[in-house]
């Protein structure tokens, strides 16, 4: 007879996991894994798609960001009508993914993991199969392919024991419509199981095989007239193999062309799940370099990647979310009104992913207003906010007074002289916010053509960026050095964010943004992600002269911050600016200094 145990793992067969993982290493026929993890999952579970890319030791982490977003674009893809999809499509990226996946199986208390890996001896996720046998903390299942759609039956290969439910499910599965061969290697003849009840436990298992001896020739025997074959992982064990010969599962694997499985059942009072077989290897701390190369790799998309507006209006409410978008402006006549309407039909009334754009303008002296008011959306002029607090001159005091009015939950601010305006410059801003309950702030990167009198090269802008911010930020905050644009003037935050921090009035409002939101929220929070191509008025030489003059400034400020040292009270706050026209040759002084805004939190506003 059966044993009782036994018997009650058969019926645990029927009990589907609450918490599914999927861990897959490229996107070859995705939607299959997806419809295998779907089949394991109950009704009422969720499933939580991981995908690793693995980077080889001795190269830097961000090679992987190109694999990693088409990767993660086509994770979103499958996943968009599976309800049974719990959280965002992550992909990770590292030398040895799988080891900070383990973690998160634990954190998350997934109940069943499917992983997809190559060979027996093949590393799953840069670690070694043996170890992910025995660390991951729940039911597991390696498989090399899904079988292909067909009526021949699936191959079950165990000997009972832990893993006879879970590889009952799993090849269930596997089978779909098609019936089942329970293929049971047996020690002795005394401990034959009673097959007939295995068959009366499932009516899917129509045929029974028995074997004492000869097991690896007995399972290949069976092999060619089944589509996949399912075993336990004692197959693996060392006792599976003989002086001369690998452990059966390998030499199966070597042989067969069909897909093949190995389960191993979660024992949580079994000793190889708490006592490491050897002590393992010490790690070398891990350098800030390698650090910003992951980020980089992970949080760098791509507007392609959150196309699908309507997928995010049903994340922003699902969230219970508000999104807000903020237009600053000044003297932007010749573009502001391609802007507002491109964006009032794409994303308000064609799909109603934003709740409101408003128009802060600094003082304009052309139809800007005029613009923006016929176009039916609200307007405010930055000295009128905040009275209380005065007013200033510049980008930075706009955008911080845009707070006290904006009422979204997510903001996005975008500038108003861009002239390829297009949808993607605000929903590819948003998504990375919607999908990532960890970011809090986006960043926009894109090209940057110059123009050169009446030429425009494909090239060449961003000379600040390249010439000034970028070379600081690599001296005194290496680790926002994967920032590609730091002064791009389209970027998003949560409010929650943003509220907290303090605002430069002038040009250095981003590089002040940056380096604050990195100091309070660390580098996970940041994101960046590219708009593709940008186009608009590319300021003189002098102007971009003024603009690096700020932003040296706002770099000694929060230096003096971070090594505590006393430079910007002795600095020179006034710029010789050197006048070269027909009729006038000389010097010309600007006092160019941005004020520090405090955080519109601590006002207590009640609209904020």
């Amino acid at each position: 007879m059966i044993a009782p145990t036994n018997l009650a793992r058969i019926d645990d067969a029927r009990s589907e996991a609450q918490r599914v993982m999927l861990v897959l290493e490229d996107e070859t026929d995705l939607s299959a894994w997806v419809r295998l993890a779907t089949a394991l999952c109950a009704s009422s579970g969720e499933i939580h798609l991981r995908g690793v890319i693995t980077i080889p030791e001795g190269t830097s982490l961000s090679e992987g960001a190109t694999r990693a977003r088409n990767f993660r674009e086509a994770l979103d893809q499958v996943a968009r009508d599976l309800p049974l999809v719990h959280d965002e499509a992550l992909v990770t990226v590292d030398h040895h993914p799988m080891d900070r996946l383990i973690p998160e199986i634990s954190t998350r208390q997934i109940d069943l993991v499917i992983v997809r890996w190559v060979a027996p001896d093949m590393l799953v996720g840069g670690v070694p199969v043996d170890d992910v046998l025995r660390r991951v903390p729940c039911d597991l299942v390696l498989l090399n392919r899904v079988p292909e759609e067909s009526s021949a039956p699936v191959l079950l290969s165990l000997r009972g024991g832990p893993n006879i439910g879970l590889g009952l499910r799993v090849a269930k599965a596997l089978a779909e419509q098609a019936t089942i061969t329970v293929f049971h290697a047996a020690d002795t003849a005394q401990t034959i199981p009673n097959l007939s009840g295995i068959m009366r436990a499932d009516p899917q298992i129509t045929r029974t095989v028995t074997l004492i001896s000869q097991v690896a020739r007995g399972i290949l025997h069976e092999a060619h007239t089944h589509k996949a074959i399912v075993m336990g992982a004692t197959f693996r064990q060392p006792q599976f193999a003989t002086s001369t010969t690998s452990p059966i599962f390998s030499k199966i694997f070597e042989v067969v062309t069909i897909p093949v499985a190995m389960v191993r059942a979660y024992q949580p009072e079994a000793e190889a799940f708490h006592v490491p077989r050897r002590a393992p290897k010490a790690k070398p701390a891990e350098t800030l370099s390698v650090r910003v190369d992951r980020w980089f790799a992970e949080n760098t998309f791509h507007s392609r990647e959150f196309v699908d507006v309507a997928a995010l209006v049903a994340l922003k409410e699902r969230q219970n979310l508000t999104i807000s978008l903020c237009l600053p402006a000044l003297n932007e006549e010749g573009t502001v009104g391609n802007v507002i309407t491109t964006m009032k039909k794409a994303l308000m009334e064609d799909f109603p992913l934003l709740d409101e754009i408003v128009l802060i303008d600094s003082q304009s002296t052309d139809q800007t207003v005029a613009i923006a008011e016929s176009l039916g959306i609200p307007v405010y002029k930055h000295p009128d906010l905040l009275p209380e607090m005065g007013s200033y001159v510049g980008k930075g005091e706009a955008l911080w007074k845009s707070l006290s009015v904006l009422k979204g939950d997510l903001i996005a601010w975008i500038d108003t002289d861009i002239t390829n305006i297009h949808p993607r410059f605000v929903y590819g801003l948003l998504g990375p916010l919607l999908k990532r309950q960890a970011i809090q702030y986006v960043k926009g990167v894109y090209q940057r053509p110059l123009t050169i009198g009446d030429t425009l090269h494909a090239v060449g802008g961003g000379r600040v960026t390249e010439l000034v911010a970028r070379p600081l930020l690599n001296l005194f905050y290496p680790e926002l050095s994967g920032i590609i644009q730091p002064l791009s003037g389209e970027y998003a935050g949560r409010r929650s964010a943003l509220q907290q921090m303090p605002f430069f009035s002038g040009y250095g409002v981003e590089t002040g943004l940056l380096i604050d939101l990195h100091e309070r929220f660390g580098l996970e929070g940041i994101a960046q992600v590219d708009l593709e191509e940008r186009i608009h008025y590319n300021q003189p030489l002098m102007g971009l002269s003024k603009m690096s003059f700020a932003i040296h400034q706002v770099f000694i400020a929060r230096i003096e911050q971070r090594y505590g040292v006393e430079l910007l009270d002795r600095a020179n706050r006034s710029m010789k600016l050197i006048i070269h026209e027909p009729e006038r040759f000389a010097l010309d002084v600007a006092e160019i200094r941005d004020v520090e805004r405090p955080p519109i939190a601590n006002l207590n506003l009640v609209s904020v």
